[in-house]
């Protein structure tokens, strides 16, 4: 079996994919932003897993960093960067580094390993919700999600037969973003959701293997959301 390659994989759901991954005896590579933090999650995570750090808001340093990678059976493009960036008071740098992070380096990822996979191999590309529920000052990451939507779609065609998938994930309430919210804010949520209470990163875990691993899926935008999109 190949390597399970995960950007973006030295924390929060990314890493929960990760564990999963070498607990099941798993040879897998996590990515972060530098080397150090690369390294420091691949030990914690244990088993075969080793550490790259680059980042993806310098896409033309992302092929240097992937050289030696070996054959790939998964490839999960899981980085994220929470940006709050209204109109209003627009912060263009902000939005460059987004843009240039999900969209251009998210690809040029798939350019670099694209030898290193196989017909069977399949790559999975995490969005999110804001893609379909904008809130104030979730411009860039609505767009920047929608534009993992047309990701998706054309590579697809492009990369056949590789499947290529996309989750979309709701409120995960146990992830390092969500799991200390004030008690009033967590009720709230909970009340807005329809399988009454919020998605676990085990569930989104669960959710991300299926894509990756169910032969018969491509070209699925998955939200993961416990019933949201209903609402």
């Amino acid at each position: 079996m190949g390597t399970v390659v995960i950007v973006g994989g030295t924390q929060g759901l990314g890493r929960e994919l990760a564990q999963s991954y070498a607990d099941d005896g798993r040879d897998v590579i996590v990515t972060g932003r530098d080397q150090s933090r690369a390294d420091a999650a691949a030990g914690q995570i244990g088993g075969s897993t080793r550490g790259i750090g680059f980042d993806l808001a310098e896409p033309h340093t992302i092929a240097g960093h992937l050289e030696d990678v070996g054959e790939v059976d998964h490839l999960v493009l899981a980085a994220i960067e929470r940006d709050v960036n209204k109109v209003h008071e627009y912060d263009i740098d902000a939005a460059l580094r987004l843009v240039t992070m999900k969209l251009v380096g998210y690809t040029e990822v798939i350019h670099a390993l694209l030898p290193k996979l196989r017909a069977d191999s399949s790559i999975l590309v995490y969005g999110g919700l804001a893609r379909d529920r904008p809130y104030p000052g979730s411009t860039t990451v609505t767009t920047v999600n929608g534009g993992v939507t047309g990701l998706v779609r054309t590579l697809v065609i492009e990369l056949a037969p590789i499947r290529v998938n996309a989750i979309h994930n709701g409120i995960v309430g146990d992830s390092p973003q969500w799991r200390d919210m004030a008690p009033e804010r967590h009720k709230a949520l909970v009340d807005r959701t329809p399988i009454g209470r919020l998605v676990t990163m085990e569930e989104s875990m669960g959710a991300a293997r299926f894509l990756l691993e169910n032969k018969a899926i491509n070209g699925i935008n998955l939200a993961v959301d416990g019933g949201w999109m209903c609402m």
